[in-house]
């Protein structure tokens, strides 16, 4: 950073012009970039100022101090929104008042905070009764602004999460007291009275006074601001999607504009688009006579812009219309808008890319395209679509039939609005911590978690969660926008929902449910269900997996296939999968997989475990092999099947490479009192010889000792077995009229001289089997690279190896030294304390494993240039690591047959990114 002085720090927008706009995202953060360009366009934006990113970075990094410069900025920045707007700050007759929001550069719905109303106190709030001509919206602007800042600010906090804050408390006595049902119907006289009892609650709490300054309540909103980007729910949310902490956020003061003002003012907030489903035409939630956290906090019913604004306000429904074809002209994406009217004239606050599921992400970006707005190329900005949230498209909806059978039993039990596709049931569970804490105990829990509305504080339990149902809360509240960006299945504003956390209860008419209860959501159509409803694969699978769906009516599928189109088009990385069976094979391949990547031949010796174990027992090469022969037939048979279902795409085949104690240990023995008994009726040796040997095959570190081409060596008539059944089923294969492309992988080399000792086997029985059939088979021989040894001599390796495959979960385990049995002890802690970016078993470590992965690269193809290298692990369906793949070079990545379009779709996105 260069010195105070000659640093920008704070940047005004209003009456039409703006120190910045959208492409300063970096220095501005979203909110800020997009309120100055919405200002340079000329929609109607309150005059403010963006205090930039560099300010948070300089504010963690000198002891939560702010450059020198910066209170004089600030006041030159403030003199102009006072100008502009006709108000001045803390005046006593005519008050500016101001709010303060955080911005960062990427979108962090409610992890941040939001201080409204500053400015107001004693005298100000007359001024403001008096200017406005209503004392009851004065007054109830100022205990919103004294409650906002008590919590924000003061941090004021209850113990327990479970319990009603002190200042809810206090109103909620109040409204009883009055008999209304909601905070704005208070009187202006009661609601004296509860700025009275706020303010006494604070010094009681805290032990601090509540400012009257006006300048004294911004500085603290400022602060706060700043802190809260190191508050525990936005570090949870940047962790799961990959947002720096050195980033910091913007902050933004803006003029207040008042939805609460009158009957001809209303807060609201919109798309230009639906964002669940992603059909066309501006929707959204407002309230007449409301400030905007009535709207988001759903604790009133809103209204649909959709549905009735045209009859309220139909001025301000056309403008906003017209504004939302602005903004997507503009923006070329859909957008999520805040807005206020005030006495008739719509105000922006805010605008930006919207949230959106991965059914509505791939139906806009088509639609968008078609429209003419953007080209395939930008459609598949992973901006637009993150290649994971393809995997949306993939999951469940309730089966028609359990759901008319449902329907007839009366299980329906109430309707909201839909806002997370999908379908799920689970138990009731009505507090975040407790969901969190139910998960971590059980991965596998099926939960809904319900609450009257979500918070930010409870974006822990929504992760622990299948799906949320709120009882408040429009398409753009925070359990909607949260839930679809996390891609789960979300139901919202169900009214009819009376939940009571206290007696941990849910109740609908005449029904009541427990915690632990199940019911099932429907996130496409916003139905409750009491119980589970049976659900059955989505749109997409019922076309290209089970051929059951129609594809010219699925409107789904038909945007589905024309995005995948443009992605295959723009990808070089080919996409392979990983199958050990012909059913596997032809679920990849009907999603697009160009070849097996990974044939696990263990996978296949589970099928004849007695077989392998009587291999296990032998204790002398002629049984051994006389137990291996019987193997022969099953392995060759194996691979015939899907060698046909491949249909000339290359497969490769990796010999056996576990530990034997997978398929014989104590553990077996123990499970099963009478297995010794018959493995001895099987070998015809007795009992305690059985267990002698079982106990001699125990290791230590099984994953560091005797498997892998290990195995091969000492015992190579198991690599000549399976080398023979591969050959004989390609080469009858080849003589039914199909191609076929054999690449025989050899596991866990880590010396050249290991892998010549395998190769020379494989080979010998490949000539011999093309010999007896008298086919001629194209075949490779190659390797995994797994250990960090082969990465570090891959240049030696490859003198032998025709090819190369990257098998990263072996890999990270013994570049990292960690388990991936054993790491889920520490791992939590390890992300929750940043001390690794990602899990590595998810995501690929780029700067350790990644850099053996380069070392293997270049040392390979530096000794044969036309070496064609792949990657086998799970991390070939993680689409950051597919992006990685492709920037060091790779022929492939090879993933699970269900994560192939998402492979698809990363490899696509890394190419138009690096073009």
């Amino acid at each position: 950073m260069t010195t105070a002085t000659a640093t920008k720090y704070v940047f005004s927008f209003g009456d039409g012009k703006a120190d910045g706009g959208a492409t300063m995202k970096n220095e501005l953060g979203g909110k800020g970039a997009n309120l100055a360009e919405m200002t340079s366009i000329g929609l109607p934006v309150p005059a403010g100022f963006t205090i930039s990113t560099g300010v948070c970075t300089y504010y963690y990094d000198n002891g939560e101090t702010y450059p020198e410069q910066l209170r004089d900025d600030v006041a030159a920045a403030l003199e102009k929104i006072e100008k502009a707007m006709g108000a001045k700050f803390g005046c006593t007759e005519n008050p500016l008042l101001l709010s303060c929001r955080s911005g960062a550069r990427e979108s962090m719905p409610g992890m941040m905070d939001t201080v409204l109303n500053i400015g107001l106190n004693d005298t100000t709030v007359a001024a403001l009764a008096k200017k406005s001509g209503n004392e009851q919206f004065a007054w109830d602007s100022y205990r919103r602004f004294v409650q906002m800042y008590g919590d924000v600010v003061l941090e004021m906090k209850t113990l327990d999460k479970k319990e009603i804050d002190p200042f809810e408390h206090l109103l909620e006595a109040k409204k009883e007291a009055e008999g209304v049902e909601f905070d704005s119907g208070l009187s202006a006289a009661g609601l004296k009275e509860l700025v009275k009892e706020f303010k006494a609650a604070i010094k009681e709490r805290t032990g601090n006074d509540f400012p009257d300054e006006p300048l004294d309540q911004l500085w603290g909103a400022i602060g706060a601001v700043f802190s809260s980007w190191m508050n525990d729910r936005a570090m949870v949310y940047r962790r799961q999607y990959g947002i720096p902490h050195e980033w910091g956020t913007a902050v933004n003061v803006q003029a207040m504009v008042f939805g609460n003002l009158s009957e001809d003012s209303a807060s609201g907030v919109g798309l230009t688009r639906d964002c669940s489903l992603g059909d066309p035409g501006f929707r959204g939630d407002y309230l007449i006579n409301a400030q905007g956290e009535d709207v988001v906090a759903g604790i009133r019913s809103t209204k649909r812009v959709e549905e009735s604004l045209h009859d309220d306000m139909p001025e301000a429904f056309d403008r906003l219309n017209e504004i939302g074809k602005i903004l997507e002209k503009h923006y070329k994406d859909v957008q999520d808008i805040e807005f206020t009217v005030q006495h008739g004239k719509v105000w922006m606050l805010q605008t930006r890319n919207a949230k959106r599921t991965g059914f509505a992400a791939v139906r806009i970006a088509v639609d968008l395209v078609n429209e003419g707005l953007i080209d395939p190329k930008e459609a598949l900005n992973p901006r637009r679509i993150p290649a994971d949230d393809l995997n949306q498209l993939l999951q469940p909806i309730f089966d028609p039939d359990a759901k008319a059978a449902a329907d007839a039993e009366g299980r329906l039990l109430t309707k909201g609005i839909n806002a997370g596709p999908g379908a799920t049931y689970g138990k009731i569970c009505f507090h975040a911590e407790d969901a969190e804490a139910q998960y971590n105990a059980d991965n596998d829990v099926q939960l809904i978690l319900v609450r009257r509305e979500t918070s930010p504080e409870d974006l822990r339990g929504m992760q622990a969660a299948k799906g949320i149902l709120t009882a408040f809360g429009g398409a753009s509240s925070h359990a909607a926008l949260v839930s679809r960006q996390m891609g789960k299945v979300c139901i919202v504003g169900a009214t009819e929902l009376d939940i009571d956390y206290q007696a941990g209860t849910m109740s609908v008419g005449d029904k009541t449910f427990n915690e632990g209860d199940y019911i099932s959501i429907d996130g496409f159509t916003g139905e409750v269900f009491e119980g589970s409803v049976t659900t059955k694969p989505s749109e997409v699978l019922d076309v290209v997996i089970h051929k059951a769906g129609d594809p010219e009516k699925s409107e789904t599928y038909k945007r589905y296939a024309q995005l995948m189109e443009w992605v295959d088009e723009h990808r070089t990385l080919n996409v392979r999968t990983n199958a050990d069976s012909p059913d596997q094979a032809a679920e990849a391949i009907a999603f697009g997989a160009e070849g097996i990547g990974l044939c696990r031949t263990e996978h296949m010796f589970f099928h004849h475990v007695d077989e392998i174990r009587e291999m296990i027992l032998a204790e002398t090469k002629e049984v051994r092999q006389k137990a291996i022969d019987k193997l022969l037939p099953y392995q060759r048979s194996d691979f015939e099947g899907l060698f046909r279902a491949m249909e000339g795409r290359p497969v490769t085949v990796r010999l056996l490479d576990p530990p034997l104690h997978e398929f014989l240990s104590e553990r077996h023995l123990e499970e099963d009192p009478a297995l010794a008994g018959q493995l001895a009726k099987m070998t015809g040796k007795s009992e305690e010889e059985i267990h002698r040997r079982v106990e001699g095959l125990h290791e230590s570190n099984p994953m560091l000792g005797h498997r892998g081409c290990r195995l091969g060596i000492v015992y190579p008539e198991i690599t000549a077995m399976q080398a023979r059944a591969i050959m004989e089923a390609a080469c009858a294969v080849k003589k039914e009229g199909i191609d076929v492309h054999p690449e025989i992988m050899i596991p866990l080399v880590g010396f050249l001289a290991e892998f010549k000792d395998q190769e020379k086997i494989v080979r010998a029985q490949a000539e011999a089997v093309m010999a007896e059939t008298g086919q001629k088979v194209e075949y490779l021989v190659g390797t995994m690279i797994e250990v960090p040894r082969a990465a570090v001599c891959a240049d030696q390796i490859a003198t032998g190896a025709e090819f190369f495959s990257f098998g990263t979960n072996d890999l990270t385990q013994t570049a990292l030294g960690i388990s991936r049995d054993d790491y889920g002890g520490f791992i939590g802690y390890y992300r929750e304390h940043d001390i690794v970016p990602n899990d590595p078993f998810q995501t690929i470590d780029f700067d350790g494993v990644g850099g053996l992965m380069k070392i293997g690269v270049e040392g390979g193809r530096s000794s044969r240039k036309d070496l064609k290298i792949g990657i086998c692990g799970e991390h070939g369906g993680d689409p950051a690591s597919v992006k990685f793949c492709h920037s060091i070079g790779l022929n492939y990545v090879s993933c699970s047959p269900f994560r192939v379009p998402i492979a698809r779709l990363a490899a696509a996105q890394a190419a138009v990114s690096q073009g």
